[in-house]
């Protein structure tokens, strides 16, 4: 299997099949009703939550064939060459459908000469044509391009979203998960229907057949670990230049920026339960090695208010998928801080 064949498997084939975008559902179904669909779309959102696969779906539901849908993918097609191939293509009716669907994948990384060749086509185009724009970055796509289409903004998944996707996938492949190694996988899976179910392919190949918490603590890699408690001792010694550090360390190993969060934030609680709580250190006490406990509650810089403002963080890139210059503004503002000190 390659990592991908969950998702290839499982991705959405119809409209009821759809996860957490009701809200364009309803609008394209509506205007398919009522036989009133624009000839150009932008959906725009994260990476993974599902604007290729609605496409297709559009298509589909419109009555068009495969060999009338063309998928383009801006990131390796972004010059004017290719756009203007595109234009002298538009003109020919469809092989066998009533419209021909044309799919620009991170459109946003067009040429600007590419953004003014495509808006001449989107000013005027056929009335057998489709175009859905899909993209990452709508603040990179010019004003002239978004007004000539109907937007839509697609949003996150919820962790509830994927822990859902999760435990179906897992029930169709005939094996079992409990919750809380559900909840793992989709904190992994950093807001993506599409990186949840890759990371289940991973976990697939690591376990023989039912998953369990207490096992795939281990798939959260040592050095992921280790990351996540220099940065937490980092911040705990206000030493900034160490916090950049670790935080480009964990940028190299390509692991979840919100997963990697997620630890930093469990281990700022734990360092507080230690300290503030007794109950609590006694159960700790029984479940791990004084060393480990020792390592923590030595971390006495740690504070509340270092909880909250990590709290704030995770809801602010929550918020976005630009989550990398979301933590990066974090690090930035702690710099600062630094200095007026």
């Amino acid at each position: 299997m390659t990592i991908e064949t969950l998702y290839r498997k499982y991705r959405p084939a119809t409209f009821a099949e759809v996860r957490g975008q009701d809200h364009v559902i309803s609008a394209l179904q509506n205007s398919i009703k009522n036989n009133s669909f624009s000839h150009s779309y932008l959906f725009s959102g994260g990476r993974g939550t599902g604007k290729t696969s609605i496409a297709r779906i559009f298509a589909k539901e419109l009555g068009v064939s495969d060999e009338d849908v063309y998928e383009i993918d801006a990131a390796s097609n972004r010059g004017i060459g290719e756009i203007r191939e595109l234009r002298d293509g538009v003109d020919t009716r469809p092989f066998s459908s009533d419209y021909k669907v044309y799919i620009i994948d991170e459109v946003h990384m067009l040429t600007k000469e590419a953004f003014n060749a495509l808006l001449k086509t989107l000013e005027e185009p056929p009335s057998h044509v489709i175009f859905v724009l899909a993209t990452t970055e709508k603040h990179k796509i010019l004003d002239t391009i978004i007004s000539r289409c109907q937007v839509f903004d697609f949003n996150r998944p919820t962790k509830s979203d994927l822990v859902s996707l999760i435990e179906d996938t897992v029930a169709s492949e005939k094996r079992k998960i409990d919750r809380e190694s559900a909840e793992h996988i989709a904190s992994l899976g950093d807001g993506s229907f599409r990186d949840t179910l890759s990371h289940l392919q991973k976990v697939f190949s690591y376990f023989a057949k039912d998953i369990s918490f207490d096992e795939l603590s281990g798939y959260v890699s040592i050095s992921d670990k280790e990351l996540a408690f220099d940065f937490v001792q980092a911040l705990s010694d206000s030493d900034t230049d160490r916090m950049f550090t670790v935080y480009h360390a964990h940028k190299d190993s390509g692991a979840s920026t919100i997963s990697f969060l997620d630890m930093v934030i469990g281990n700022v609680r734990e360092v507080l339960l230690l300290r503030y709580s007794k109950v609590y250190t006694e159960h700790v006490s029984l479940e791990k090695a004084k060393d480990a406990i020792t390592g923590l509650t030595e971390l006495t810089g740690i504070n509340s208010n270092h909880l909250k403002n990590l709290l704030r963080l995770k809801e602010n890139m929550e918020k976005t998928s630009e989550h990398a210059v979301v933590f990066e503004i974090f690090l930035f503002g702690l710099v600062n801080k630094k200095a007026d000190d």
